[in-house]
C-alpha cells in the first residue's frame, strides 16, 4: 500500500497510526508493516516529482538521502534534491 502524504506532519500521523502494534524497523525508505503484517510505503507527494526529476545527479542525491530512512524526512530530501 502507498499513502502520499502533503507535508511531515501527515507522514508523522501515518507513521504513529500504522506501526502501532506494528514494525516501524522492519524495512526503510518509507516502509513499515502494521499489526497485521500489511507493507506499507509512506512518502511524501513531492517525492514522485524529485525522482523524475531530468538531472540524474538530483535524482541520485535523493536516492542516497532516502536508502538509510526509515520514516523519510521531508526536510532532508528537499536539502539532498536541492531546493
Amino acid at each position: 500500500m502507498l499513502v502520499e502524504c502533503r507535508d511531515q506532519a501527515e507522514i508523522d500521523y501515518y507513521w504513529n497510526e500504522l506501526t502501532r502494534g506494528g514494525d516501524p524497523a522492519a524495512q526503510r525508505c518509507g516502509w513499515l508493516k502494521d499489526e497485521f503484517g500489511v507493507s506499507w510505503q509512506i512518502v511524501p507527494r513531492e517525492l514522485g516529482q524529485m525522482m523524475s526529476d531530468p538531472d540524474p545527479a538530483r535524482v541520485g542525491r535523493v536516492v542516497e538521502a532516502f536508502m538509510p530512512m526509515t520514516k523519510l524526512d521531508i526536510a532532508t530530501l528537499r536539502e539532498a534534491y536541492g531546493k
